[in-house]
């Protein structure tokens, strides 16, 4: 009995000899490092994922190339106005087609628009087809087209047709609804037989201070803001023009600045003095100006605002597709980055151009 008593507990001993031994060993083993392919699993996420990867991607994760395209919406103020969005390289050549699908309200656009700003065309609107001839573009639209207030009539033709002719192929556009041509838009009627031209004006401002034989109605760009961010809206208005020099009034009206019933921002200097008749030579309008045109005098800097407003408002004419700002005494100018204006502006430097 003593001997089997024994060899039990000698038995004992040797069997927790041997756990202590094995989970000294387990504790002892180095960590180990995750295979470089593997998965996460239960629904956490991997710890090795691209962070830097700033590419847009689709719901297959593939990548998406994008466009700048500029559209005309509808801001806070009711205005109709430019803003340049990154749109999807579309599959096929139909830029045309989705520049309107983009001014569709509760359409694609919506998750892109900028604070304070809506799409214009009715919601459910589809783009049923489009041809394009000799300058004038035709589109066809659904019934849905027709579901809009007669007060947003105007804001609708303008929105669609500089949007359209933002492009240098297209001049006016034309439009039919499920196939039959509008002489006139369904809801308030307002006649498009001939189509819509630019000539038709954007925003326009009513004057009965103007004498309006002696006037010419002129598309201006002045710069706005909205929760910090600025913009341009265009606004068409008369200016009254002396001696035929319509380019010498419209540079006028723009240093006497917008309607006072705007909301529109007046940019030139109190001091500014147009001091020559602008002159236009091969598309170059050279405009020439008295040195209060300049925000910093000593390092020849015009305001970015100033130059923009001039820029995008006399391009707006036919003629002219650049402008070269000189002022007097002063060798060279530069805007607000210290660039300095070494060719003539264009349009395309604050805006995208392109050809459908």
């Amino acid at each position: 009995m003593r001997k089997s008593n024994f060899l039990m507990l000698i038995t004992a001993i040797c069997t927790l000899l041997l756990l202590t031994g094995c989970f000294q060993g387990e504790q002892s083993l180095p960590d180990m490092d995750p295979p470089p392919n593997a998965e996460a699993v239960d629904g956490q996420e991997s710890e090795l994922s691209d962070e830097g990867n700033t590419e847009e991607t689709d719901e297959t994760g593939e990548a998406i190339q994008t466009v700048e395209r500029q559209l005309f919406l509808l801001d806070s103020n009711g205005l109709v106005a430019p803003q340049v969005l990154e749109l999807p390289v579309p599959e096929s050549k139909e830029v045309a087609s989705q520049v309107l699908e983009y001014l569709v309200k509760d359409g694609p656009v919506t998750s892109l628009l900028p604070n304070g700003f809506q799409a214009v065309l009715p919601a459910g609107t589809e783009v049923l087809g489009l041809s394009i001839e000799d300058g004038t573009i035709t589109v066809d639209l659904s019934a849905e087209f027709a579901e809009y207030a007669a007060t947003d009539e105007m804001r609708i033709l303008e929105a669609m047709t500089f949007t359209l002719t933002q492009f240098d192929n297209v001049e006016r556009v034309k439009l039919r609804v499920n196939g039959e041509d509008l002489k006139a838009m369904p809801v308030d009627g307002t006649p498009i037989a001939n189509g819509y031209t630019r000539a038709n004006g954007i925003n326009i401002v009513e004057s009965d201070t103007v004498d309006l034989i002696n006037s010419k109605a002129v598309t201006m760009y002045f710069p706005t803001e909205h929760d910090d961010n600025q913009y341009f809206v265009p606004v068409t208005q008369y200016v009254e023009v002396e001696d035929g020099n319509v380019h010498e009034a419209i540079v006028q009206a723009l240093i006497d600045g917008p309607s006072y019933d705007t909301n529109l921002m007046h940019v030139f200097n109190g001091e500014t003095m147009l001091l020559d008749d602008p002159k236009l030579t091969s598309g170059v309008l050279e405009i020439v100006f008295s040195q209060g045109v300049l925000k910093d005098m000593e390092n020849g800097v015009i305001a970015d605002d100033v130059m923009e407003t001039l820029v995008r408002t006399l391009t707006e004419q036919e003629a002219i597709e650049a402008v070269n700002i000189k002022v007097e005494n002063v060798e060279q100018i530069a805007n607000e980055s210290g660039e300095v204006y070494s060719e003539p502006v264009t349009r395309e430097t604050f805006v995208p151009s392109k050809k459908l």
